[in-house]
């Protein structure tokens, strides 16, 4: 062969190689292009079959029994929900209530199922789905309820008095919009540990949903405690403190609150709803009606 002629299948090949390396570079380009997209939190949790739920231990809504497992009414009812989205695995996330939005956040679980309250400041943090329920306060004092306490705004007239309440719950605020000084008011924890304070005399009350307070000294037989039958919800502005609770879902997750909402009228349209309600001990009364997340909040 002459140096000619091997100069000349040298070049080819040279060439073949530069067609075959372009053309790969363009496949590789065209997968890059043609990827799907990431799923959405629906989407993964719907592929997996399993999700983990932010719970802050609050009988009747969210707890854990003394066996571990986890229920409650908000629970119960994303559990029912999720199962009818094809999610049949639940995880609970034990978390202190005022810590459970920025656990949500930062991704540690993917709902929060602890019967939340809808308000205007959580709302710019995350996005609530249709209410579950709606409840109003209440107040459990010393027995003979020595200051005469009936409302928040009798708490607020008399300085002396402390009230304690959960770390992060909304009684926190409505306290303050009644006047309640800061300094009246003893953060805790949880429920179990406001109670706590009233048995020991640190706190001259103690305020929570009124479900929420009937479950707690359901479990308890103490007669130096006593609840205030004849407690007055309190009107700020106009508007009655009277709150209604659901689940919460980062902002970016909206097919998953869109699909949420859509089973959740199911249930209420069948009656399911007041069946998982009955087996809390709430009743028709507590029932949402047709109230949205925004009305919800427009309430506030």
């Amino acid at each position: 062969m002459t140096i000619s002629k091997r100069l000349a299948i040298l070049v080819l090949l040279v060439l073949v190689s530069l067609v075959f390396t372009l053309a790969g570079c363009s496949s590789g380009q065209g997968d890059v292009d043609a990827a799907p997209e990431e799923e959405t939190t629906l989407e993964r949790v719907q592929r997996e079959g399993y999700i983990e739920v932010g719970f802050a231990n609050e009988a009747p809504f969210a707890y854990a029994t003394p066996e571990g497992k986890l229920t409650g009414l908000n629970v119960e009812i994303a559990r029912e929900i999720l199962h009818n989205l094809g999610v049949t695995e639940i995880n609970g996330v034990l978390t202190e209530f005022g810590s459970l939005i920025p656990g949500l956040k930062a991704k540690r679980f993917d709902i929060i199922t602890a019967g939340m309250y809808l308000t205007p400041d959580r709302a710019k943090e995350v996005t609530f789905a249709n209410p579950e329920y709606t409840i109003g306060g209440g107040l459990a004092v010393q027995a003979g309820n020595p200051y005469n306490l009936h409302s928040y705004y009798d708490i607020a007239e008399n300085p002396e008095v402390k009230v304690a309440v959960m770390a992060g719950a909304a009684e926190y605020d409505h306290l303050l919009a009644v006047g309640v000084s800061e300094a009246q008011i003893i953060t805790v924890p949880d429920q179990p540990a406001a109670l706590a304070e009233l048995q020991a005399g640190r706190a001259d009350a103690i305020t929570m949903t009124s479900a929420a307070l009937n479950s707690l000294l359901a479990t308890i037989a103490d007669p130096d405690i006593e609840r205030v039958e004849d407690f007055e919800i309190a009107v700020v502005d106009g508007k009655s403190q009277q709150a209604f609770g659901s689940a919460a879902f980062r902002h970016e997750d909206t097919d998953f609150v869109e699909a949420y909402n859509r089973e959740l009228e199911k249930l209420k349209e069948s009656g399911r709803l007041l069946e998982i309600f009955q087996e809390f001990g709430f009743t028709e009364h507590e029932l949402p009606g047709d109230v949205t997340a925004a009305e919800a909040l427009e309430m506030w």
